[in-house]
């Protein structure tokens, strides 16, 4: 690969190990001391360095970031199958780069992005909109809201706590989701959620039976309309078993249509999307190439199936 086939895309306002610095240095190291370089103060910036890079020619791009800024590269990326994303971890969660086995660290991140395998997985839309780990509205849309850089940065995943407790307030919305032609849900709940993996920030799995490669987004509606009906559902996803609350309905599917009956906040990924009274959600099997670890096996819990490396 010459250098100007590899980009990288970070957003400036996050660190790891030696930083940015440090990245530059591994990946001269490794043959690549010029690659197509650019940095965003804000992650929804990164689309249009995305774009530049791919029409300067680069075939894998490093991202440099949290979830929310490897979503936006996933989105700016929709139909370009021969372009590679490498993720190096710099975000407060890092959920997916954890559920492919990438860790914080740059010189592992680095050897994984040039010498991994490469993986197709699955990719969520919402509308019209690419994520690779979850969408929601409800709850975990008011919980990110709530949760503002600053806080984040200096609190990390303790920032969440009271922006939840805040959120577990909330009234129940009357809502009707739709799978696959057919109406699962018709009533009030306090939050819906899309995954395209099953574990959310802390660590907890909120859908034990997520799986990126099988072409199927997991579908959860929470019914909870108080804080100790909140606090019951939480025990049982820090359980590990979810599906066993009494305020907690499970399926999976391929299209799903959200209609409430207001607007609603919702989230992308951990990211903001202001208010909304539908969603059309589906899922792009094998939607998004990622490199990953060399002979990595999917983790317990994952169903087999999907498209292969």
């Amino acid at each position: 690969m010459g250098e100007k086939r590899l980009a990288v895309v970070a957003h400036a306002g996050k660190t790891l190990d030696g930083g940015l610095g440090e990245l530059r240095r591994r990946l001269a190291r490794a043959g690549h001391p010029d690659p197509l370089w650019y940095e965003v103060a804000k992650s929804r910036k990164a689309p249009k360095a995305v774009r530049r890079a791919v029409k300067e020619g680069a075939r894998l791009i490093f991202v440099w970031g949290g979830d929310g800024m490897v979503q936006r590269c996933v989105d700016a990326l929709a139909g370009k199958k021969k372009v590679d994303l490498a993720i190096v971890p710099a975000g407060t969660a890092n959920l997916l780069a954890t559920q492919l086995g990438i860790p914080r660290q740059i010189a592992a991140a680095v050897r994984i992005g040039l010498r991994g395998a490469r993986r197709r997985v699955d990719a969520g839309v919402v509308n019209g909109e690419r994520f690779a780990v979850m969408a929601g509205a409800g709850f975990d849309a008011l919980v990110m809201r709530n949760v503002d850089s600053a806080r984040k940065k200096r609190l990390g995943r303790l920032a969440y706590f009271g922006s939840g407790v805040q959120a577990m307030q909330a009234k129940p919305v009357k809502m009707r989701v739709r799978i696959d032609g057919k109406t699962w849900f018709d009533g009030k709940a306090s939050a819906v959620l899309f995954g395209n993996i099953g574990t959310v920030t802390g660590g907890f799995r909120v859908f034990p039976e997520a799986s990126e490669r099988d072409g199927l987004l997991e579908v959860g509606v929470v019914t909870a309309d108080s804080v100790w009906q909140w606090v019951r559902v939480l025990s049982r996803v820090a359980g590990g078993h979810p599906e066993r609350s009494p305020f907690v309905e499970m399926t999976r599917g391929q299209k799903i249509k959200l209609h409430l009956s207001r607007p609603l906040a919702y989230q992308v990924d951990g990211g903001d999307r202001g208010r909304a009274k539908r969603l059309k959600v589906s899922v792009v099997a094998g939607g998004i190439a990622l490199r990953v670890p060399a002979g990595r096996r999917r983790q317990a819990g994952g169903r087999a199936g999907g498209a292969g490396p």
